[in-house]
């Protein structure tokens, strides 16, 4: 695998209409896309620093992943990094061949189209990694 940037680093937060304006009137960035991801049970929001985004999550749901970490986390946080990658399947299948626990074994659709896919944090020292794919 030879990631190409940090695609973006995910956020989460309680709710993204409390937290854009910290980005936005502090920080300086303007948030350029606000989706919903249902599959995920996620609301997001971006910003552009140069090359690399910050994606702001806030859970839809009561059993979202996001959910589940602001639960242990409740003043938010940094969730996950993104890395952009080529080959997305044949990348998960280099890193499963070296013992990395994958949480998605095939790639599935995320936020701006992207197809991504996680490695489980107890193989990654802790952080949870998001492999990213443009189509």
């Amino acid at each position: 695998m030879k990631p190409t940037h940090i695609e973006h680093l995910g956020i989460a937060v309680k709710s993204i209409e409390e937290a854009i304006p910290y980005y936005e009137n502090i920080l300086g960035l303007s948030c350029y896309s606000i989706e919903e991801v249902a599959d995920q049970k996620v609301k997001t929001a971006f910003f552009k620093v140069g090359q690399t985004k910050i994606e702001l999550l806030e859970p839809t749901a009561p059993d979202s992943p996001i959910q589940k970490y602001l639960d242990k986390n409740p003043h938010g946080g940094v969730h996950h990094v993104a890395y952009a990658v080529e080959g997305l399947q044949s990348v998960l299948d280099e890193v499963a061949a070296k013992g990395v626990q994958l949480i998605d074994k095939q790639p599935r659709k995320g936020a701006e189209g992207l197809n991504i896919a996680f490695l489980h944090p107890k193989s990654t020292f802790g952080v949870l990694t998001e492999l990213c794919e443009h189509p």
